[in-house]
């Protein structure tokens, strides 16, 4: 999010701050900004359920707004932009490809400020769009390496599970001259008497005989 908000910055002339919202949860919340000093605009928009930034997520379209002409319809954003200074304001949806449909998902908006009260033409709006579709597929992709890395650490563990269960099997079998099945069920048994995990149930057996 950080660098979607700097390459942004640098990306447009007029741009002198910008800041990433990010919409799709129960309280937006701005995930990363050039100048820590706007969030406050932001917030002001979260706070009050209205203001440019939300209007983009809301129609998924960019949205441009010069401060001044915008008093009845978002006050709240306008006093807070007034306050820092700003002239002009772009907002710019940033959507994900969707991998259950069809649809894409809505993750925040780009929020580009400008001191100056001309900035921001149709040109930068189209070139925001092509920018924030490039970096769509960037953090879509970060999403999916998260995912497989989560899926292999959570087989990794099962691995060693199943290995920690299969020794505690052996040493049962044993003491008890017993069949794995029986082996196992007295594990399953321990489990659910003392309430705690197969896996702890035969590490704890292990470590107690690795003690004498």
């Amino acid at each position: 999010m950080q660098r979607l908000a700097d390459t942004a910055s640098r990306a447009i002339p007029d741009a002198d701050a910008v800041t990433v919202s990010l919409i799709d949860l129960a309280q937006p919340r701005t995930a990363a900004t050039t100048d820590p000093r706007l969030i406050d605009v932001d917030e002001k928009q979260y706070s009050a359920n209205r203001g440019p930034c939300l209007e983009s997520a809301h129609t998924l379209r960019a949205v441009r707004a010069v401060v001044g002409e915008h008093l009845d319809q978002w006050p709240e954003f306008e006093a807070a932009a007034a306050e820092h200074g700003i002239r002009a304001y772009l907002s710019v949806p940033v959507l994900l490809p969707s991998s259950t449909s069809a649809d894409e998902e809505h993750l925040g908006s780009l929020n580009i400020y400008s001191y100056t009260a001309a900035a921001f033409d149709p040109f930068d709006e189209g070139l925001m769009r092509l920018f924030t579709t490039a970096a769509s597929a960037t953090i879509a992709s970060a999403h999916r390496w998260q995912r497989a890395s989560e899926h292999i650490s959570g087989l990794e563990h099962a691995l060693v599970s199943r290995a920690v269960i299969d020794q505690a099997k052996g040493v049962l079998m044993a003491v008890h001259s017993c069949t794995a099945d029986e082996a196992f069920a007295m594990l399953v048994q321990r489990s659910q008497h003392e309430n705690i995990k197969l896996r702890d149930v035969a590490k704890n057996l292990l470590d107690s005989v690795t003690r004498f």
